[in-house]
């Protein structure tokens, strides 16, 4: 077996290469969460969003505003301004609601859906042929058995986690 051993030190074509490899390879991470941001938009804002559903729990507008605010803060070169932003998301949420999916005999639920909508407004300043206003709905089901108030925060958080995923694609995403 012939075997062929190259210093990076002894070779600076190799460090080169080295360096662009690793290089290519930080730039197409980011590629592959497919954000497109026009340069020219560096900062943005999340209005607090409003609670209009009427049995949501109190903390829904503002749990659900500060996870659209992470989301973008995490995956987005954006930076959060309160005055003058380029980008601004605002809106309510519209639904919270449980509703059994498969009744039984005896008038109680084997199956409920927890559905959550929001609806969004989204304002970037610099292209105004961006902006759009939309609703966004997602449910968790459960045991119908099961009390809603033991799992609510985690279906909730569920819930929450997918609706930010589909309103971050919907404003960055390029698909």
């Amino acid at each position: 077996m012939l075997r062929i051993s190259v210093s990076p030190r002894k070779h600076p074509l190799v460090s080169s290469l080295l360096v662009m490899g690793f290089f290519c390879a930080q730039v197409s991470c980011y590629s592959f969460k497919s954000t497109s941001i026009d340069p020219s938009i560096t900062s943005f804002t999340v209005l607090p969003f409003e609670n209009r559903a009427d049995n949501g729990p109190v903390t829904l507008a503002i749990s659900f505003s500060e996870k659209l605010k992470d989301k973008v803060r995490r995956e987005s070169r954006l930076k959060f301004v309160e005055t003058d932003p380029d980008i601004t998301f605002s809106g309510n949420i519209r639904d919270f609601s449980v509703v059994s999916q498969a009744p039984t005999a005896d008038n109680t639920s084997a199956l409920s859906r927890l559905t959550i909508s929001v609806q969004v407004s989204f304002e970037n300043r610099r292209d105004e042929t961006k902006n759009w206003n939309q609703s966004f709905s997602y449910f968790q089901e459960f045991d119908g058995r099961t009390n809603l108030l033991d799992i609510q925060e985690s279906l909730v958080e569920r819930i929450n986690n997918q609706l930010v995923e589909d309103i971050f694609n919907k404003a960055f995403g390029d698909w």
